[in-house]
């Protein structure tokens, strides 16, 4: 088991580990005392693990109540926020209570927004249950719906007070959204560390879970705390991220997230290299990791039908939008550019 603090806005632990989801009705009780709780769970992730945490719960005789939802990024909308608030308003929440996120990043999403706005604040526990949310959207403080016009376009940051990543549970996911999560995994070789890139490419993931959960979210936390609300470093995070929302709204979200970060990382390495804004050819190495770790290698559609999606991306602002580039692997830039100089980018 290993504990990483995160130091932003609000001080927390991520504990990972084996059977960690055990610790929850401990650790409620520690941080926050005589409360109630509300779990929130789309319904696949429901049938699976909600008797447990509940079962933990009970064991320090924490209330609790569960809302769950249809699983898929279609709930991750308005509609389904409000119905959360008006659950939590009709079951008398109040602000010293608790919200728990048990499930991938719609629900942590999701349920981060509630959070934030139910009574202008409840206290906030993520336990992700996907490779992905737990290397990634658990940390950090990003919540968000989408709206008709774009992902994520509606949101706030509100860091959670506790994450728990049980391994256990990754053993219940398919290898299609296990090899979602290492798309991001990829994502953080690339940006920060080569050794943990090489880990990935060589197919030496899966003993090394534990370390590698652990390294991302020290990434992560090393830079959500130089900047925590998105204004410069934290960009880097982004990485094939501006061309992915493009890529899931073109798809009316039928591509996932985890494949549309591959797909746009490969194709901001193989712009980069043309432009010669990189110093080694990344594209080919990003190829040779996602065809190891059964991730796509080409997209649907084409760079110019992408740049127009991207025109209310959150990422651009006042004609310019911030991109991340590939020198090499383990090293990306910053790039804030003109919104016609990006699409003669994407037109090359």
């Amino acid at each position: 088991m290993q504990t990483i603090k995160v130091k932003a806005s609000k001080e927390y632990d991520v504990i990972i580990g084996q059977g960690v989801l055990s610790l929850l009705g401990k650790k409620i009780k520690e941080l926050f005392g005589d409360v109630k709780v509300c779990i929130v769970s789309d319904d696949t992730v429901a049938s699976l693990y909600s008797e447990k945490a509940k079962k933990y719960l009970g064991e320090e005789n924490i209330k609790n109540e569960l809302f769950v939802f249809p699983h898929g990024e279609k709930s991750k909308s308005p509609e389904v926020l409000f119905e959360l608030l008006e659950f939590l308003a009709s079951k008398h929440f109040s602000r010293k209570d608790v919200v728990i996120a048990l499930g991938g990043g719609v629900t942590g999403d999701l349920t981060g927004l509630g959070a934030a706005m139910y009574m202008r604040g409840m206290h906030l526990v993520q336990i992700p249950t996907t490779l992905l949310a737990m290397v990634d959207s658990s940390v950090g403080g990003k919540t968000a719906v989408n709206l008709k016009s774009g992902k994520n376009l509606a949101g706030v940051f509100n860091q959670p007070e506790l994450v728990l990543c049980d391994l256990q549970m990754l053993l219940t996911l398919s290898s299609e959204i296990f090899s979602e999560g290492v798309a991001e995994i990829i994502k953080y070789g690339v940006i920060a560390d080569r050794a943990l890139f090489e880990l990935v490419k060589n197919g030496e993931l899966v003993e090394n879970i534990e370390n590698v959960v652990a390294r991302c979210v020290s990434i992560k936390s090393e830079i959500v705390s130089e900047d925590e609300f998105d204004t410069g470093k934290r960009n880097l995070l982004n990485f094939g991220h501006t061309l992915a929302h493009s890529i899931e709204k073109m798809s009316e979200f039928k591509i996932s997230h985890g494949n549309a970060v591959a797909m746009g990382m490969l194709l901001i390495s193989e712009i980069a290299w043309k432009r010669c804004l990189s110093k080694e050819r990344c594209q080919d190495e990003i190829i040779d990791a996602l065809l190891e770790n059964n991730l796509p290698v080409s997209c649907p559609f084409t760079n110019s039908s992408l740049y127009y999606a991207t025109e209310n991306d959150k990422k651009s602002s006042s004609g310019r939008i911030s991109i991340i580039v590939p020198e090499e692997i383990g090293n990306c830039k910053i790039l804030n550019i003109a919104l016609a100089e990006f699409k003669e980018l994407l037109e090359l």
